[in-house]
């Protein structure tokens, strides 16, 4: 069958009934194009069996169904349902005009596409064999019934077969199947390498892929919507000059590379030997020519039964069913404080007996130790390592904050100097705090007419490491702190900061916050910017001769030049560099897990022999001895879940982020205001190289050219989607809890003096979307009918409003200085635990309001310095840290909030500052 030629972006295939189908050009992703598609096709053909093919509106109808057709027949030859023979045999029943029968196959097929119902059954199409079938729709079944159903995948076999090989290839992989088989899988079978790339970005069922001997190298296909898959996430690699001999070893690399969390299996028919000595990336297996198709069939079982493994959720089901008499200090163990209740039955019947029969505690046995783990809990950390690509992974029970706390004691020691981002999250704060750390803060570039921070450009973080070592300082410096993403998405490239940093002080440890990222190792082009995958690549890099070559000629160059030559140059790190990464992750906010679940993932070359032991101290000081069981078994299944359909959840998210983008930019009520930020919005120019500005425009479409993740300085994750509120009169906070929460129920978290932060997760449907467009079409409606009743001056008095968060937006304030009594010298590090614990003596401290005096104070050159931290929620950063000199800039900033709280201000007593008399103390003693 001839592939059809592609319609013009925005424009339909055919003017469809429905009069509401976009055209292909509207589609950010193949996977939304083949959902609509199908359901379009099943409604005309529900239509075609109304009207036959004599009626008036037959002609119409059968060009629609024959067009629907054509545009699926590229798209459906990289899934396994309903596949080739199945979607030819509907095509012949339409040519052939018998309608019914046709009609009858299509319904079936889409449903069984939206229900997930082939996941279960075999799915009869033709009218004689469905007629007695009981036709379930998976979304109706109970989460029991869906249990114990076998999970189902397809596998991605990579061959150029004529018809006839390709039915001896099915019937030889059916006939390996046996009716004990864990799994069921259906083959996907394509000619070439690139169809691979394209079957693997597009089809997330693919569980594994078998790359055989007679594959060619370049896809027939010429639609421009999957061959987008091509160009994303590293699948757009010059294979041309590849010889023939080489095209099944690159593909398992290729397939590797983009998605690491898949099986390759290769078949030769050349020296298996020489084959396997190659780099084929994770191939799990080569076989030689006319494989065993048994021993393939076992093998790709056992691929994805690797991963289907849970070691501590299945020990703790397990646990859950033994008979145990409880004479340890858990009355709810097992459910018998509840059981035995006449008042609190409720909780019980709320909750469910199994999570009570799983409450047990670490001290009695049958089970595993968190702090000192041997068993199933040590086994689900090493399929997290495996997962997340670190060396080493722990879980937390108590949350990312506590994650900080444990990598900042284990690596820092009194009086190291650590750069921090200065408006990171609180707990890196308070983890100077505890571990006694001199902190040098770093400025994030700002977005003044957002109240809201960007990220730290990597000039300022190499000035901070040159200025101190100009100071001969540099020998104290221990780690740098990052957040990566920001909460409003803004992504580093991480790689280059830990490269052109190891430049300047070879033995740096990065600690990377990915509270915001857990997802990210899921995607090919996330991936690249997360820490262990970078950690990973730099080390790779290092190792290299030629690399070492450049250090060197770089090395000279810069061997008498100024700290400004530094600064322009793209520094090259020394190939004795040591790569010590450490990552936080609150799986519990963007992955599956119960509340607090996170971790923390290692990549330290120095881990066994100078930090482990350390590490271990600071784990026991900081996690209970009795951590939440449920939630360590959450995150051993949060684990499971991304390793088998990461991929697809995250495609799903970045997808319903991307259709509310379109939405709003493209809606004329919605814009009026509303406004997306876009890339340009949020990251300046100087940081994005490649000057890409929007990921949709309204005139241009889509920006789908992922090489600037590779390339640009910051990135903006297009999961997160900043919207200015300014122009509907209500502010972040207004907006968030009065309108969107309280009369609409949507719930968000972030929000700006003029900006709102909807983050999409791997739990968003279309359905979510589609309902917060109409919320927000329903609000700008309201607004519309408010001003056009307005009396003039009501109207006056909300576009004064709208001003004053638009135009009148108070400045944001740079880190200003610690005071000198907290400081050592003449660089800008600061003795932040200090002025923490001075403060816990009263006499030391003093309040002063607000008010015009405060200021007045300011201008006589008085210096009044911060006795606490100040946190105005939001933005939710802290503008004040003891031991921080207050600034006219910040109290200007102070005094123009109007959030309803500021985290360590007391609005009856004022700003609580150290008296003249206990910062003099303090500096004498330094004398």
């Amino acid at each position: 069958m001839s592939h059809p030629k592609e319609p013009e972006p925005g424009k339909a295939l055919s003017d469809f009934a429905t009069g509401a189908l976009p055209g292909i050009g509207d589609y950010y992703s193949a996977t939304q194009l083949r959902a609509d598609r199908w359901s379009v096709l099943s409604d005309v053909a529900e239509e075609l069996a109304v009207h036959g093919v004599d009626g008036r509106k037959s002609k119409k109808l059968l060009k629609q169904a024959e067009d629907l057709i054509i545009a699926l027949t590229p798209i459906e030859t990289y899934w396994a349902f309903p596949g080739a023979a199945a979607f030819s045999y509907m095509h012949r029943l339409l040519e052939q005009r018998k309608i019914a029968d046709f009609s009858h196959a299509v319904r079936r097929a889409a449903r069984a596409l939206i229900s997930g119902a082939y996941r279960r059954r075999t799915i009869h199409l033709t009218a004689e064999e469905s007629e007695n079938e009981d036709f379930e729709d998976e979304a109706s079944l109970s989460p029991d019934a869906r249990a114990l159903g076998r999970p189902y995948f397809e596998v991605l076999i990579v061959d150029d077969l004529n018809e006839h090989q390709e039915r001896w290839l099915r019937s030889r992989l059916q006939n390996a199947r046996r009716p004990e088989d864990a799994y069921i899988y259906e083959p996907v079978i394509v000619p070439s390498l690139e169809d691979a790339l394209i079957g693997i970005l597009f089809n997330h069922n693919v569980q594994a892929v078998v790359v055989r001997p007679g594959l060619a190298l370049k896809s027939r296909n010429n639609v421009k919507l999957l061959n987008k898959y091509l160009r994303r996430g590293g699948a757009d690699e010059d294979v041309d000059a590849l010889d023939p001999e080489e095209y099944g070893a690159e593909t398992c690399r290729l397939v590797h590379s983009i998605r690491p969390e898949l099986d390759t299996y290769l078949v030769t028919d050349r020296s298996v030997e020489r084959v396997a000595a190659q780099d084929l990336g994770g191939c799990r297996r080569v076989f030689y020519n006319q494989e065993d198709f048994f021993e393939l069939h076992l093998n790709i079982l056992r691929g994805v039964n690797n991963r289907f493994k849970t070691p501590f959720f299945t020990a703790l089901k397990e646990y859950s069913q033994q008979p145990t008499g409880v004479f340890h200090a858990m009355p709810i163990s097992r459910g018998k404080s509840i059981a035995r209740s006449h008042w609190i039955q409720d909780m019980g019947a709320f909750y469910g007996p199994n999570i009570f029969l799983a409450e047990t505690s670490a001290t009695s046995g049958g089970l595993d130790s968190l702090l000192e783990p041997r068993g199933p809990i040590k086994k689900a950390q090493e399929a997290a390592s495996r997962a997340f690509g670190s060396k080493q992974t722990f879980f937390a029970t108590n949350g990312t904050s506590t994650c900080n706390k444990i990598v900042v004691q284990a690596l820092i020691r009194p009086g190291d100097i650590v750069l921090v981002d200065r408006d990171c999250h609180k707990s890196h704060h308070y983890g100077m705090v505890l571990a006694g750390a001199n902190v040098v803060y770093m400025d994030s570039y700002p977005l003044h007419e957002h109240s809201m921070y960007g990220a730290v450009p990597i000039r300022e973080i190499k000035h901070k490491l040159l200025e101190l070592r100009a100071s001969g300082k540099l020998d104290r410096v221990r780690m740098v702190l990052l957040t990566n993403c920001t909460f409003d998405g803004l992504i580093y490239n991480v790689e280059r900061v830990m490269e052109e940093c190891l430049a300047i002080k070879k033995d740096l440890v990065f600690l990377w916050d990915e509270a915001w990222f857990a997802y990210a190792r899921f995607n090919p082009a996330f991936r690249q910017r997360t820490a262990m995958h970078s950690a990973c690549g730099l080390r790779r890099k290092l190792r290299d001769p030629e690399r070492k070559d450049q250090w060197i000629a770089q090395s000279e160059a810069l061997k008498d030049a100024d700290d400004e030559a530094w600064l322009d140059t793209r520094l090259i790190a020394p190939p004795d560099a040591r790569v010590r990464v450490y990552a936080t992750q609150s799986t519990h906010k963007t992955l599956t897990s119960l509340r607090q679940g996170s971790m923390i993932h290692v990549y330290d070359q120095d881990f066994k022999g100078e930090t482990e032991q350390a590490f271990h101290e600071a784990y026991m000081t900081h996690t209970s001895t009795s951590p939440n069981y449920q939630i360590i078994a959450s995150l051993d299944v949060g684990r499971r879940q991304v390793e088998l359909e990461g991929y697809e959840f995250v495609q799903r998210q970045i997808e319903s982020a991307m259709s509310l983008r379109r939405a709003v930019t493209t809606h004329p009520l919605l814009s009026k205001y509303f406004k997306i930020l876009t890339l340009s919005d949020m990251i300046p120019s100087q940081y994005r190289e490649s000057g890409v500005e929007a990921y949709y425009d309204a005139k241009r479409g889509w920006t789908d050219t992922w090489d600037y993740w590779a390339t640009d300085e910051f990135v903006l994750d297009p999961t997160k989607v900043t919207v200015t509120v300014g122009g509907t009169g209500w502010d972040g906070d207004t907006f968030k809890t009065q309108i969107l929460m309280d009369k609409h129920g949507i719930q968000i978290n972030k929000t700006s003096r003029n900006t709102v932060l909807f983050m999409t997760n791997i739990g968003t449907t279309r359905s979510s979307i589609a309902y917060l467009i109409e919320v927000l079409i329903s609000i700008a409606k309201d607004l519309d009918d408010l001003l056009d009743d307005a009396s003039k001056m009501e109207r006056r008095s909300f576009d004064a409003r709208v001003k004053s968060l638009v135009e009148h937006v108070p400045p944001l304030p740079d880190f200003s200085r610690f005071h000198t009594a907290f400081r050592n010298g003449n660089t800008s590090e600061g003795d932040i635990r200090s002025a923490f614990f001075l403060a816990y003596n009263e006499d030391n401290c003093d309040y002063l309001d607000l008010d015009q005096a405060l200021q007045e104070k300011l201008e006589t050159g008085e210096e009044l310095v911060s006795a606490s931290f100040i946190i105005p929620y939001p933005p939710g950063f802290p503008i004040l840290v003891p031991g921080q000199v207050i600034s006219r800039e910040i109290l200007t900033f102070m005094r123009a909030l109007d959030v309803s709280e500021i985290h360590g201000y007391r609005p009856d007593l004022g700003l609580r500052i150290f008296t003249a008399d206990a910062l003099n103390a303090v500096a004498a003693q330094l004398k």
